[in-house]
């Protein structure tokens, strides 16, 4: 009973996705380091990102409960159907925020001092589409605290390159949150919840989202041109817009079909990929 109530948790936040996040917040503690970071630091990291995307789930399940009953096409989600019981997720996700914390002290000050912010970042997230239809470029944010987080626990100072890397990774996340959206654009006028298909439409919605994936591109390229990069960098840049380009050949306003694949199963190689070849190029 207890190791299934574990699979409905690890099921309810997508535990799975946590991997094609974490390479970008690898990416920006091994371009701060220029080579691989003290490993001390990288457990740190690692700790503090697994925790940070329980909590962000965990609290958007929570607070987006009823809505997501209402959705036909959320209505069987774990919390929803009451598989795992309310009190236990919030005390998981109590318990993340600590960890998080925590983990941002055995980095340094720096980290430990802009927790708090990041923290109130992932709480007000869930609560953004019901005011904004920026709300995917809030959910890009979140995750873009990973890399600037990764440069920030291995220098302790602010860069450029790291806000170009974060800069990517809020408008790469916000451009497939985009597209994972227009399932629900309907749903969304109904009850009145702010999102950008919801707003503007599937069309120009997936167009939107293709500008930010454009945007994405530009930005790594910049952060390579800035870090003085060598080619191989560019190579996995070069990759990662193919895998882009054909996410967005699959998904179409007229057949949403293969959203999952668009929107997830193809985005974990993107992060993958430009974190191998940036390591290539030292």
């Amino acid at each position: 009973m207890v190791f299934k109530k574990i699979k409905y948790f690890l099921t309810m936040i997508d535990f799975g996705h946590s991997l094609f996040v974490l390479p970008f917040a690898y990416l920006g503690a091994f371009l701060a380091a220029r080579g691989v970071p003290d490993l001390y630091a990288l457990l740190w990291i690692t700790v503090a990102m697994v925790s940070a995307r329980t909590a962000a789930l965990g609290l958007n399940r929570v607070i987006d409960r009823h809505i997501d009953a209402r959705n036909p096409r959320t209505a069987n989600w774990v919390l929803p159907r009451g598989l795992i019981s309310l009190w236990s997720v919030k005390a998981v996700i109590v318990l993340s925020l600590t960890v998080l914390l925590w983990a941002a002290y055995q980095l340094n000050s720096l980290c430990f001092k802009l927790a708090p912010l990041a923290v109130a970042v992932l709480v007000l997230y869930s609560y953004t589409k019901r005011f904004t239809w920026a709300c995917h470029l809030w959910l890009g944010a979140s995750v873009a605290m990973g890399p600037v987080g990764g440069w920030l626990a291995i220098t302790g100072q602010w860069d450029v390159a790291a806000l170009l890397l974060g800069g990517a990774v809020a408008l790469w996340v916000a451009g497939f949150d985009i597209m994972y959206a227009c399932q629900d654009e309907e749903f969304d006028r109904q009850e009145g919840i702010f999102s950008i298909p919801g707003r503007f439409g599937t069309r120009l919605a997936l167009e939107i989202a293709a500008w930010f994936h454009t945007l994405t591109v530009l930005l790594l390229l910049a952060a390579g041109f800035y870090l003085k990069l060598h080619w191989p960098y560019y190579v996995g840049i070069a990759a990662a817009v193919l895998i882009l380009r054909y996410e967005h050949r699959l998904v179409q306003p007229h057949d949403l079909s293969k959203m999952d694949t668009a929107a997830f199963k193809l985005n974990r190689y993107v992060s993958a990929i430009v974190f191998i070849f940036a390591l290539l190029s030292f």
